[in-house]
């Protein structure tokens, strides 16, 4: 189900007890701890197991869609479709939402790999069954995985060193690894949205074969709790729950998928959203304006309770977080560490936090911020270490200043922090020629454009730009639909965006395509910065293979400090909780689990 933060999470495996024939198959898996749950648990404990299945659940989703195929990295497509959270497909393993990182069996009913982590075998449930009646098989988890890895650029990242996946035994598929010791490859794999192979083989709706590796606006098929009741191209989408569902009183669904119905309403503006919301047409929001949250929910429905609003911090306590302004460094102008350095001189949080967000934000000085992966003060022990092999290829600060943001909020301090942006321009060779910074051996100015994909954050940029133009720095705001935006970033297609990447407590494989140099060439990826440096990349590799929590966390640390230094962010702020408004007859448990919101997941609605 669509969950408010998406977050993709890797760990560390440690096997738990339970299920045993000739090899050790495990029901779940964690990371270091063992998992919480033993085999043949009842239900989650933060579930209402009494939780009436019913209700009509009205949301809103912005920009459009024109698609219903969730593998390909083309086209919009329709929200509650989304890999790993999808309301139509399901993955092989769960996520326990009161653990740090455990899951346990879903379409797998159980998971077996060796010492050395080389391969991983999950093993199907013999009741799993698609929408028409059909048995899940492992043909269908190795179409789904060569389909995924395929096509769709961030699990060709993802995956790549899961080289193999092939049938082995009734009910039984093999993924072999070209690497040995790297103990998240099993626990990603669990993480794969499985696809019926017969109806993605088989004649559409048209009578013409059906091709994966086109947009469809055919229904699609699953195995999961819901299936696609109606919709209309770009304006909605609706979900039904299926009554036939085959895991509807398995112990890891109980409590969950409460809605009769899903409804999600597309609608190009974010402002028009709320006020769909504040007329009584739409159910659930997520603010994320803090000027709205403080001044706009003066209607009726708050005032006489039909409304309730809460600030929730589930969602944050497993995660990390960096997000910012991100130059592309696959643009020449962009490529020398003091010009990018010099950006984040005329960026004044501390005035927009006063004059726009009601001092409601922090700033972010960590790519690891909100964690114990956030890195601070001056390195020693462990980290110290690590960082001194690399000595003589990393910016040299590194070793004798923290990282800090310069800080402004007043004319004083930003007229500084602009004199400091100017040297550090001088330093990568520019100069102010009749007011233009210019390039002292081109002479072209140095001018850029910040492509957004919505207004939220266009205040934001406009004052960064605003600050840049006071030094010669030409700068452009460009604001342009859901569609367009989403297309230009696949392609690496700016100048500067406006992103972010979420971070687990135990990073690893996914930090290859956030930094690695592989992704930065690589469409679709979410090197959005396009880093590729060698120290970056041995870092990644040492995290993805740490021993122990201790080296994992120094290794991270280390890793934060080169990228902090070495500015391939303009940092911006957060603020490290939900802030939730929705109908009074929504209902969720009196204690929410412990590392998320569960809507809508494990909500409900009250009774009328």
């Amino acid at each position: 189900m669509r969950r408010l933060a998406i977050v993709i999470f890797a760990c560390l495996i440690v096997p738990s007890t339970g299920f045993s024939q000739e090899k050790t198959w495990y029901h779940g898996t964690s990371i270091v701890e063992p998992v919480k749950y033993p085999e043949g648990f009842a239900h989650f404990d933060y579930v209402n197991v009494d939780a009436p299945k019913g209700g009509d659940l009205r949301l809103s989703a912005s920009g459009t869609f024109d698609t219903l195929n969730p593998v390909l990295e083309k086209g919009e497509l329709a929200s509650g479709l989304s890999p790993r959270l999808s309301l139509v497909t399901e993955t092989l393993m769960k996520p326990s939402l009161d653990e740090i990182d455990a899951e346990y069996g879903l379409l797998a009913e159980a998971v077996h790999y060796p010492d050395d982590y080389s391969f991983a075998t999950y093993r199907l449930r013999p009741e799993a069954r698609w929408a028409d009646g059909q048995p899940v098989t492992p043909e269908d988890v190795v179409f789904s995985f060569e389909r995924f890895k395929e096509l769709t650029p961030q699990y060709a990242v993802y995956y790549a060193h899961v080289v193999k996946a092939e049938k082995t035994g009734e009910r039984d598929v093999t993924f072999t690894f070209d690497e040995k010791n790297n103990r998240e490859l099993p626990k990603i794999i669990g993480q794969l949205d499985i696809l019926p192979k017969h109806w993605w083989e088989g004649t559409g709706s048209d009578g013409k074969p059906r091709d994966i590796t086109r947009t469809t606006l055919e229904p699609v098929m699953g195995s999961g709790p819901y299936r696609i009741a109606d919709f209309k191209p770009g304006a909605y989408v609706r979900y039904e729950l299926r009554d036939d569902y085959w895991g509807k009183d398995l112990n890891v669904n109980i409590g969950y998928h409460n809605f009769r119905t899903v409804t999600y309403t597309y609608y190009a503006d974010l402002d028009v959203e709320f006020e769909i919301f504040r007329a009584g047409n739409t159910d659930f929001w997520l603010e994320n304006k803090a000027m709205r949250w403080a001044n706009s929910y003066d209607f009726p429905a708050v005032a006489n309770g039909d409304v309730k609003r809460e600030m929730i911090e589930n969602d944050y306590r497993s995660s990390g977080v960096m997000v910012g302004f991100i130059p592309n460094m696959r643009r020449d102008k962009f490529k020398n560490r003091q010009v990018r350095q010099a950006l984040n001189y005329a960026f004044d949080f501390e005035e927009l936090n006063k004059t726009l967000f009601f001092e409601q934000y922090k700033r972010i000085d960590s790519y690891f911020y909100g964690s114990d992966l956030a890195s601070a003060g001056l390195p020693s022990g462990q980290e110290l270490q690590i960082l001194e092999q690399y000595r003589d290829r990393i910016p040299p600060e590194i070793f004798t200043a923290p990282y800090k943001n310069p800080v402004a909020g007043d004319q004083t301090k930003l007229r500084e922090n602009l004199r400091q942006a100017i040297a550090l321009f001088r330093e990568g060779g520019y100069e102010i020629r009749n007011g233009r910074m210019t390039n002292t051996k081109t002479g072209e100015p140095f001018v850029f454009e910040i492509l957004l994909g919505g207004p939220t954050i266009e205040p934001v940029a406009l004052s960064f730009s605003e600050k840049l133009r006071q030094i010669g720095v030409g700068v452009s705001v460009r604001v342009v639909d859901q569609a367009q935006y989403t297309n230009r970033v696949r392609s690496f297609d700016y100048d500067v965006i406006y992103l972010g990447w979420a971070q687990s407590l135990h990073p690893g494989n996914e930090q290859r395509d956030y930094w690695g140099s592989n992704a930065a060439t690589s469409e679709g990826s979410r090197n959005y910065a396009g880093i590729s440096d060698p120290v970056v990349d041995d870092l990644i590799q040492q995290i993805i293979f740490a021993k122990d929590r201790d080296t994992l966390v120094a290794t991270t640390k280390a890793l934060d400090r080169v990228l902090l230094a070495n500015a391939y962010v303009v940092p911006s702020y957060t603020l490290r909780a939900s802030r939730l408004a929705y109908r009074s007859w929504l209902q969720h448990p009196e204690e929410l689990p412990t590392y998320s919101n569960g809507f809508p997941d494990i909500w409900w609605a009250k009774a009328q």
